[in-house]
Formats: C-alpha cells, sequence, structure tokens
C-alpha cells in the first residue's frame, strides 16, 4: 500500500450523533475489518488470531484457512436507512486484547500534529498499515470518517498537475488509518491509451438523472477497489472527447461549468444510492471538495439536501489548491446550476470597476469558489503560506476579504508526497537505483539522461531541470528571459511541460538554437519526469506563486537541488542554505 507523508493537522468536529462504542464498519471488500477503539474505557483494542497458522482472511471477511467466524448483531443505521456500522461478537478462538493503561497514559498526552486522518478529531490514532495479514495487532482511528473526495482528477487514471497526485495519494493514506473512503472523479475517454486506466473499472449499473441546464442528464456510475478505497467514476458524453480533462489545443473547453455541476450532483448522489461492498456510505460522510470543479458540493448540501433532512449530519471540506481558478462564469448562468434561486447569494459575484468589459458591463457573475467558501465548514490550503497568501490583496484574486472573513476555520496543510513511488532506491522508472547513504548511482543516471536527450555526455557538466505547466505562475518568462544569459555559461538544461503555445514554440526555438544545451520536451510524461528529477544536479521553480508544489519535494527526495522562488508551499518546504551555518558546514535544502 502506497504510503504518504503528511505534515500537519486541523480540528474538526466530529460527526453528528456518531455512536462511540466499539464496531467496525463495512469497507468495500476489505479483508482485514477495521475496528474501532472503544471509547468509554479509554483503552485501546486490537483484534489478534490465537492461531498463527498463517491463515488470511479473504475477500468475503472470513478465514481462508480455519471455520472460525464471528458475527455481528445490532446494525446501526442512519436517517436513511443506510447501514454505518454493527456490533461485533468475536468468535471463540479469537481474542480482544486491551492494552495497559499505563500505555495509554503515555500515549494519550501527545498530540499527533502530524495527523490528517480524522482531521485532527482529538485523540485520534494512526493506523499502522500493513496489517492485512493475520496475527498482526493494529491500532485504528477512534473517530473513523466516511470520507467522500471530489476532484477533477485523480492519479493515474487522470492528471495534469499536483491536484491529481494529491487526490491520487491521500485517500489511500487515509484509508490506510482506518477511514472508509471513496473518491469520486470523472471517467474521462479521450480516446488515447489512458483511456486504459479506466480498464478495471466496472459499471455498477445504477442510473441517476441530474436536473441542471435546463433539462434532466443521465449519468452512470463505474467503480474500481484499489488500494483500500473506492474509485468512483462519475459517466457522461461531455467526458467523452479529445484533450485533457479542462481543454484541447484551442483552450478551455466552453462547457466547462455543466460538466462540473454534472460531477457535483453526481458526487452528492453517490454516497446515498451506490453500495459499494454491499453497503452504501449514507449520510453521514464527510465531503472533501477540490478546487472549483467540485465547489458546487457543499452549496448542494445546504441548499438541495439539508432543508428536507437529509445530510443533516454531513460535513464538507473545501481544499484549495489554486485561488487563481474560481469557476467564473456569466450571472445568467445560475439557473443552469440546479440551485433555488433564493441561493443566488451564494454564489453571486460582482467585478471590481477596472476588471469591467466595457461602461455597461455590470460585472455581475457567478462564482462556483467564493460559494463554496462561503458554506464550507472547514477550508484548507495546501501550505501554511498559501493559507495567509489567499487572505491578501495579491494572493486573494479578489476574494481576499472573504476569506479574511472566514480566517478562524482556514488551515493550512503542506501536501506531501506518495514516498513508495518516489523513492530512487527502488523507482522502477529510472535506470539505476541510489539512496542517502550511496549516491554514485546518481551521475550514471545523469549520464544516461543525456544520452536518452541526445545531449552530449558529460557527467561533470552541471545540469538543470524544469518540470511544470508553461504558463505565467510558473515563471517560464523570467526563464525565457534568462534563457540567452543562461546558455553562455557550461551547463546543460531540460525543460518538459505544456500549456501556451508561444513557450512551447520557445522551447522548440531554443533546442534548434543550442543543440548541444538545451533539450525541451512539449507534452508530460512520467517516466521522462522521473529520469529528469533523478539525473537532474538542479530542479529550477521560478514560480510566481505556488500554492505548494510537488516537484520540489521529489527533488529533494532524490538529492537534486531545488532553486525557487521563496513563495506559498516552496517557501514552507526549501530551507535555504546558509554557508555560515553549524560552523561553516553550511545547512538548507536549497
Amino acid at each position: 500500500m502506497a504510503s504518504l507523508q503528511i505534515s500537519g493537522s486541523v480540528s474538526f468536529e466530529p460527526l453528528v450523533g456518531l455512536n462511540r462504542t466499539s464496531y467496525f464498519r463495512p469497507i468495500g471488500n476489505l479483508g482485514f475489518p477495521h475496528f474501532r477503539r472503544r471509547f468509554s474505557i479509554g483503552r485501546p483494542l486490537f483484534l489478534r488470531r490465537s492461531s498463527f497458522s498463517g491463515d488470511k482472511i479473504d475477500g468475503s471477511g472470513e478465514s481462508a484457512g480455519g471455520d472460525d467466524k464471528g458475527f455481528i448483531t445490532d446494525a446501526e443505521r442512519n436517517g436513511s436507512g443506510s447501514v454505518v456500522g454493527f456490533q461485533l461478537v468475536p468468535p471463540g478462538d479469537q481474542e480482544i486484547l486491551g492494552t495497559s493503561t499505563t500505555h495509554h497514559e503515555e500515549k494519550k498526552e501527545a498530540t499527533d500534529e502530524t495527523e490528517m486522518a480524522g482531521f485532527g478529531v482529538p485523540g485520534n490514532r494512526a493506523v499502522e498499515e500493513g496489517a492485512a495479514e493475520v496475527g498482526y495487532t493494529r491500532e485504528v482511528a477512534e473517530v473513523v470518517n466516511n470520507l467522500v473526495f471530489v476532484t477533477s482528477e485523480a492519479a493515474p487514471y487522470s492528471k495534469t498537475g499536483g491536484l491529481g497526485d494529491v487526490c491520487g495519494s491521500l485517500p489511500i493514506a487515509l484509508a490506510g488509518r482506518g477511514h472508509r473512503v471513496m473518491v469520486v472523479s470523472p471517467r474521462y475517454q479521450n480516446g488515447t491509451s489512458a483511456d486504459s486506466n479506466y480498464a478495471r473499472a466496472k459499471d455498477l449499473g445504477i442510473r441517476t438523472t441530474v436536473h441542471c441546464f435546463g433539462a434532466s442528464q443521465e449519468v452512470s456510475f463505474y467503480h474500481e477497489y484499489r488500494d483500500g478505497v473506492d474509485w468512483v467514476f462519475v459517466d457522461h458524453q461531455s467526458y467523452h472527447r479529445p484533450g485533457n480533462p479542462y481543454g484541447d489545443s484551442k483552450g478551455a473547453f466552453g462547457d466547462n461549468q455543466f460538466r462540473f455541476t454534472l460531477l457535483c450532483h453526481a458526487a452528492c448522489e453517490a454516497p446515498l444510492v451506490l453500495p459499494l461492498g454491499g453497503f452504501t456510505y449514507g449520510e453521514k460522510s464527510l465531503f472533501l471538495v477540490n478546487d472549483w470543479h467540485a465547489g458546487l458540493v457543499p452549496i448542494l448540501l445546504a441548499a438541495k439536501y439539508r432543508p428536507y433532512g437529509v445530510y443533516k449530519d454531513a460535513r464538507s471540506i473545501l481544499i484549495i489548491h489554486n485561488l487563481a481558478h474560481q469557476g467564473v462564469e456569466p450571472a445568467a448562468t445560475y439557473s443552469n446550476l440546479g440551485l433555488p434561486s433564493e441561493w443566488y447569494g451564494a454564489v453571486g459575484w460582482v467585478f471590481p470597476t477596472w476588471a469591467r468589459t466595457h461602461a455597461l458591463d455590470t460585472g455581475e457573475a457567478v462564482n462556483v469558489l467564493k460559494g463554496a467558501i462561503v458554506t464550507s465548514d472547514r477550508i484548507i490550503t495546501v501550505s501554511q503560506g498559501y493559507a495567509w497568501e489567499i487572505t491578501t490583496v495579491e494572493g486573494g484574486y479578489g476574494l481576499q476579504d472573504l476569506l479574511s472573513s472566514r480566517k478562524s476555520v482556514i488551515n493550512g496543510i503542506t501536501n506531501g508526497i506518495n514516498v513508495d513511488e518516489w523513492d530512487p532506491a527502488t523507482d522502477e522508472h529510472i535506470p539505476f537505483h541510489y539512496s542517502v547513504d550511496d549516491l554514485s548511482n546518481k551521475v550514471k543516471c545523469k549520464m544516461a539522461l543525456q544520452k536518452e536527450l541526445g545531449l552530449p555526455i558529460r557527467p561533470e557538466c552541471p545540469m538543470i531541470g524544469f518540470i511544470g505547466r508553461l504558463d505565467y505562475q510558473k515563471g517560464i518568462d523570467l526563464i525565457q528571459t534568462a534563457g540567452p544569459d543562461l546558455m553562455v555559461d557550461d551547463i546543460q538544461f531540460v525543460m518538459l511541460g505544456s500549456g501556451d503555445p508561444k513557450y512551447e514554440s520557445w522551447m522548440r526555438s531554443m533546442e534548434e538554437t543550442y543543440r548541444d544545451k538545451f533539450r525541451g520536451w512539449v507534452g508530460f510524461n512520467v517516466p521522462i519526469s522521473h529520469r529528469i528529477t533523478a539525473g537532474c544536479d538542479i530542479l529550477l521553480m521560478p514560480s510566481r506563486f505556488e500554492p505548494c508544489g510537488l516537484n520540489q519535494l521529489y527533488a529533494m527526495r532524490y538529492g537534486t537541488i531545488p532553486v525557487v522562488h521563496g513563495t506559498g508551499g516552496l517557501r514552507d518546504t526549501v530551507e535555504n542554505f546558509n554557508p555560515y551555518a553549524e560552523g561553516g558546514a553550511g545547512a538548507g535544502t536549497g
């Protein structure tokens, strides 16, 4: 199971009415039940087989090599009738072991600030991963939540940047800590080899009707259970077209508001209608909505469901990965969103006078992200620095006053990385492996990269890399301006990315001009990105703003020096090198 580094926590009110007795939740097809700690005693409970025969528990929850079985009774149901838990009666040849109160007293005083699982509910403990085999003891979270991630992309199924990485790894880490986790994302079909990413997802045969844009739209659901997570894909014809999730070579798709309105409505229905592993997630769910594409979810919970007694115990957390993108459309499109007319104020937005297109422009618009900020229970940014920046004029993109008014519920939690996927000691995408204890093979990775790109093989020549979108935010124009001066020095420079056509053309012209020094790879290629990270000496990130950034974390993991602009998450994660620290020995990471 993939692991994820998480740094930081945010306090969050437990779900109302949560039963605090010891029980297990149905977790899809997991072979190992997730047991909750008995809250009233204050002592953690563990499940241990009395026979260490090496038998495993199969997908049905039964022992694959024995006839001892537990049974369950007293099903707990929520307001909609969905089963959310059971009372557990263990079999006779198993024993429930309570650890000593001394152990508990030692642990209970320490607040684990690195726990994002459970979102900082006091006393929450991590579930140790790797306990799928019988005979291992493990601790689980006292409060186990039904978590529903709603996102426009999730790796490896779809990815254009850090959003896809986070939504592809964080759910797995949270599932490993005992939570029941669902990820809801579109089922993109663009006619390329990427379509095979969804090959293992099966049509659940469940259809739901979404009323929006003046018509009824039918959507279907595909499902794959992988790494302890229910991956749910919303299928509709609007997701079947060439390009990336947001646009193609001609620019952003003109119907993105429609496409992601469908996603949000379907995501709200999924916990109620999809019997994943035999049971729905039910109304006591915690929705984690990512950026504006999922921003309609908390508005729908408040405007469409709660007035009728549905989702009254649900909570929502808005995760802002990039405030610059807000889902702004003309005010006339409000009626398309499927919201009651009296809720216009939640998403209504007026541009300042200087931003209007002409003298008769009233500046009225709908802003989906603004509505999510207003209606979400908590707001999280992907770094502590960015949590502050979005409340400033420079970083707030017009929403700084609103965000400042909600400062009490805003927290920053720095993104983590999948340390199993990004590990130079085991990375399947690089030709030679190395570690912090033995860096000798890193130069071999560099030479292999030079050979692959057709550059002169010169291990002594400094090699600079850039990986990212080619747009204004990433500071590509700064690299463009400095390019000729950089090429005067004895260096090699390689860039990987796609975006603004003018920067793509510039990369091609640079390669033609500096054949022995510059290589530009237009597009994105996961194996190449790993090899650039491993082979380069320096990774350049001159971003004008950066909510968090992942490439600098990958670089430090691979012994590549990040040279970054001190903003947002880059400032939080890269320690500026000080040659005079520690008695002249120097200290810092970039």
